[in-house]
């Protein structure tokens, strides 16, 4: 079988066409413009990869390999309504679907079950943990994941494998294409309005999918805001439980996501709690969650309240350990670039104490993608009114005065977080073109 991805540099597609080429198919793709994981996957084999989604490049890949299916990311058809790609092979009579249809096709010829991971904040981060530990113990697993990592490859498939680990993002219902065996809520907030108008609208379809599962792990602040009714297969696990003091991560939302993995590889794998506490606490992260740039920089990929929340969570107790051993100030600087002007408008509300705990933050204009033109564009001056404590606030650019601020306060000794969830050209793109570890 021959299988083309339709924007094939992107975290969700990507992986998906990695497993796809390591499971026998033949696999082709595309996408809007070339990055560094398209020339690393031309690298592990997958060389026919042409940038510009156009009719004519298809149109000469399917004439020298016939495609039978085409997978498509739902920002294809978000940024175009009629893409080109698309409509060849629909006049080709090739199938064409989204990534989801294809997975659970994928699972299903390679017996698969699924290990979802849900949830509106640290979905990446459990998935993560999930396959470490379960990589660790030396278990055969196949997985998708959507961060660089450095004790896998983002996409592997294991034939020998019983068990698919997933991310089961909420947007443009993918996750409700699936019937996992064992799902994870991470926590539920409420995101994507665009795709879910209200609050009720997002519960709904986590209360569907956790029905569509054959076993749930999820907390209990979660089962009560969106009225989930626990049943014999959901687990409801207390945020309190003792066993999260054991968990030497930094941050309450790390030790919570890492005692949900835990709870996942215990059901397949029947290891002791402390056997895999003591493999968790050596998780080594993944690329922009509280990932260090250079000493005393960090970026986070948090985007909504939840994930502000956790990212200055792990912030303040990473600001206290590095304080005690000299190593900081113990100030926290944010600088934050908000994802996506239509995300603004729900959230803007909530920003109101977010920020409570840092020092100062340098706030730049909001990293724009998928916008609806009939909203005003909401300016970093707009979005600090929202604040309680203004005075803490500061408009910023991504430009040399920024580049000189931050490096003043690493001078300082101060702790610098850049919150981020753009991606090329982003706040954490920029920073990294002037900040390399390397």
């Amino acid at each position: 079988m021959h299988v083309y991805f339709s924007g094939i540099g992107g975290a969700g597609i990507g992986p998906l066409a990695q497993i796809a080429k390591a499971a026998g198919l033949e696999v082709s793709g595309s996408d809007k413009r070339n990055s560094p994981y398209i020339e690393y996957l031309k690298k592990h084999g997958i060389k026919e990869i042409h940038i510009g989604q156009t009719t004519e490049e298809i149109s000469k890949i399917h004439h020298k390999n016939p495609i039978d299916w085409l997978v498509y990311s739902s920002a294809v058809t978000l940024e175009n309504d009629q893409p080109p790609e698309l409509t060849f092979c629909q006049e080709q009579a090739i199938k064409v679907s989204k990534r989801d249809e294809f997975l659970t096709h994928f699972l299903k010829i390679n017996n698969l079950k699924m290990i979802a991971v849900a949830g509106t904040h640290g979905k990446t981060t459990t998935t993560a943990m999930t396959v470490w530990l379960l990589k660790k113990i030396g278990y055969p697993i196949s997985y998708i994941l959507p961060a660089k990592v450095n004790f896998g490859d983002m996409g592997e498939f294991n034939k020998d494998s019983a068990y698919f680990v997933y991310e089961a993002d909420e947007f443009d219902h993918n996750f409700l294409s699936f019937s996992p065996a064992i799902s994870l809520i991470t926590g539920i907030g409420w995101d994507h309005q665009e795709i879910y108008p209200t609050r009720q609208d997002y519960y709904t379809a986590f209360n569907q999918f956790i029905n569509q599962s054959t076993k749930t792990f999820i907390w209990q602040k979660d089962k009560t805001i969106s009225n989930i009714t626990a049943s014999k297969n959901t687990t409801v696990l207390n945020e309190n439980t003792t066993i999260l003091n054991k968990i030497n991560l930094l941050g309450t939302s790390n030790r919570q996501d890492a005692y949900l993995a835990i709870k996942a590889v215990q059901t397949i794998s029947k290891k002791s709690d402390d056997e895999l506490i003591e493999i968790i606490n050596q998780f080594p992260g993944l690329s922009r969650r509280m990932e260090q740039i250079i000493p005393n920089l960090y970026s986070d990929y948090a985007h909504t309240p939840e994930k502000i929340t956790a990212a200055l969570n792990v912030a303040s107790e990473l600001a206290q350990k590095l304080a005690k051993e000299n190593k900081s100030s113990g100030k926290i600087i944010i600088i934050y670039e908000p994802l996506t002007n239509r995300r603004q408008h729900f959230i803007k509300n909530q920003y109101s104490k977010l920020f409570s705990t840092a020092d100062h933050i340098y706030w730049v204009p909001s990293y724009l993608a998928r916008e609806d033109p009939t909203l005003k564009i909401l300016s970093p001056n707009d979005l600090i009114e929202y604040l309680d404590n203004k005075t803490v606030a500061s408009v910023a650019k991504l430009d040399h005065n920024l580049l000189k601020t931050i490096n003043d306060h690493l001078k300082n000794n101060d702790l610098v977080v850049a919150i981020s969830g753009g991606g090329g050209n982003s706040l954490d793109d920029w920073l990294r073109r002037y900040f390399n570890r390397d």
